[in-house]
């Protein structure tokens, strides 16, 4: 197996088979009563597609979960045979801090998983923090026994321009990653004190960090961070863009994956990530063309959300809204350019001028 390194140098590493495999899979999860519907759905999928593992033990990250909900979800792990799941009281960030924390996407109770070696078992070495809006399509036993060549965490490399990176005091070409498919060694993450490093950080921003949560993780862990290969967080913009498109869009610094390394994830994905994007819609949302979304619905059917409705498609209002409609009228080759400009240099720029970042 391949594995892409943190300079873009794509590494051998020995095939699991020879080292002993671990089949407990510990695997955390943070929701609020919003997103359990969502949960629910991937939850089915790593049930249905890790059967050869001998315990599977889910965490759940809880923020204001209703009853009504976690017992829908408590009996998925009725439904497989699997150990119950544990309800963890999510912490709140604002609270914790005293500060008043910015939401610069998703909900505050995606701060929850900053806190994952303090509410854990303390004897847990390694755990997989999962997002809410992903589905498991293989067996997640190659992921789990990775080897993380002494870093912290491994996940997906972003295809964040260089200025993305300023805005939380990285370097031009520092690792920026996708924090919605983390496997973290936890012993090193104590070690290194990355709860602690992660709080001053927030607090010395005042609580206000461009993209939240996951821009707090990358300024930290940036580099003690180990790139998986992209099939193990398949995310939505390698289906919306070909290869050269994402490349002009989201311009990506040196070392990011290649051509062939993108086309793997999308024909053999392991984790199926259903990312936001302006290009398309969530499979539970009307409108959705994504094109794993009736894999998405094969799991939904098989959960206590069968008959639940997709969710209305609200249309997005302000200078936000009136460019996605407007980009619908105009040639794709423009979009993609039009959009690469005001994604790598617009947003960042504006996340300069409401955070008020000094660079």
């Amino acid at each position: 197996m391949t594995v892409w390194g943190k300079e873009g140098v794509v590494e051998e590493m020995a095939d699991i088979s020879t080292k002993q495999i671990d089949r407990n899979l510990h695997v955390v999860y943070a929701s609020d009563d919003k997103f359990a519907e969502i949960l629910g759905v991937s939850l089915t999928s790593l049930y249905m597609n890790n059967k050869e593992m001998e315990q599977i033990n889910v965490y759940v990250l809880d923020s204001g979960i209703a009853a009504s909900n976690k017992e829908k979800l408590d009996s998925l792990s009725e439904k497989f045979g699997r150990a119950p799941i544990q309800w963890l009281e999510a912490k709140n960030i604002s609270e914790v801090l005293k500060i008043d924390v910015a939401i610069d996407r998703g909900s505050l109770s995606q701060y929850a998983r900053l806190f994952v070696s303090s509410v854990l078992p303390s004897d847990f070495k390694r755990v997989l923090y999962l997002d809410c809006d992903i589905i498991i399509a293989q067996s997640l036993e190659e992921l789990w026994n990775l080897d993380m060549h002494g870093k912290t965490i491994a996940a997906l490399k972003d295809a964040f321009s260089k200025w993305y990176r300023v805005n939380v005091d990285l370097e031009p070409n520092d690792i920026m990653f996708n924090s919605g498919v983390m496997l973290i060694d936890l012993d090193k993450w104590k070690e290194h004190k990355v709860e602690e490093r992660l709080m001053k950080f927030i607090s010395e921003k005042n609580g206000k960090i461009q993209q939240g949560d996951q821009g707090a993780l990358n300024a930290v862990l940036t580099y003690d961070t180990y790139c998986f290969e992209p099939r193990f967080n398949s995310v939505t913009i390698f289906y919306d863009f070909n290869y050269k498109e994402m490349m002009i869009y989201r311009k990506p610094p040196k070392g990011f994956y290649t051509e062939a390394q993108i086309r793997e994830a999308t024909e053999h994905p392991v984790i199926i990530h259903f990312t936001t994007s302006f290009l398309s819609r969530r499979p539970w949302i009307e409108g959705c063309q994504h094109r794993y979304l009736g894999e998405w619905k094969k799991y939904k059917d098989m959960s206590p959300w069968k008959n639940a409705p997709i969710w209305k498609y609200a249309k997005l209002g302000g200078i936000r809204g009136w460019y996605i409609e407007s980009i619908e009228k105009i040639p794709r080759r423009m979009t993609i350019r039009l959009s690469g400009v005001l994604q790598a240099f617009g947003r960042p720029w504006i996340n300069r001028i409401k955070y008020k970042i000094k660079v």
